[in-house]
């Protein structure tokens, strides 16, 4: 997560549009995972960033609580999300 962020913390602007645009999801994953710090892939209220994909992200924290898988059950996308300690979206304090 870290690596598209600048020295203050944010996504910058000059990134090209889909690197901002990936990074604004993944910013939203880490928001919404920490707030609820469920341990087993549990539905959001994030759709998917897929374009035509209108499903809604489930997402979890592994059991070490170092990364965040998720997974979109309508197009089968998921990844991982590992450095978004520290950031502003990190609710686990």
């Amino acid at each position: 997560m870290t690596h598209f962020l600048n020295e203050k913390g944010n996504i910058p602007k000059e990134i090209p549009r889909e690197a901002r645009e990936m990074a604004g999801f993944l910013a939203m994953v880490v928001d919404i995972t920490t707030q609820n710090q469920n341990t087993k892939l549990a539905p959001s209220t994030l759709r998917c960033f897929n374009e035509g994909c209108n499903g809604l992200v489930q997402s979890a924290l592994t059991q070490n609580k170092k990364e965040i898988h998720w997974y979109c059950p309508d197009c089968k996308e998921e990844g991982v999300i590992s450095h978004w300690q520290k950031t502003k979206w990190d609710n686990i304090k």
